[in-house]
């Protein structure tokens, strides 16, 4: 798979706004009510990552979530990434 390049990574990342781009990588932070709310939420990703076959770089700290996504094998940022990202929001996002 082949690496996008910024200008196409930031024209995506405009769907995406808690998601930052730097050191050839995505990038989130996110904050929950409590440890358990965090964990579920990690719990979850981590069954959507399998399905990707597509696994993050994070770190929990009590409520909070930190994110870094890139394809190793590339080198960098790709649409794998981003497909993990969009299932990552599902996630983390509270429904309307």
């Amino acid at each position: 798979m082949k690496s996008l390049d910024q200008d196409t990574i930031e024209a995506k990342l405009l769907q995406f706004p808690d998601w930052d781009y730097f050191d050839d990588a995505l990038h989130a932070e996110f904050e929950f009510e409590n440890f358990k709310d965090c964990f579920s939420a990690m719990s979850r990703i981590a069954f959507e990552c399998e399905a990707h076959n597509h696994h993050p770089d994070w770190s929990n700290v009590y409520n909070v979530l930190k994110i870094s996504l890139s394809t190793h094998d590339a080198g960098g940022v790709t649409q794998k990434d981003f497909d993990l990202v969009e299932a990552i929001e599902a996630i983390v996002e509270p429904e309307e």
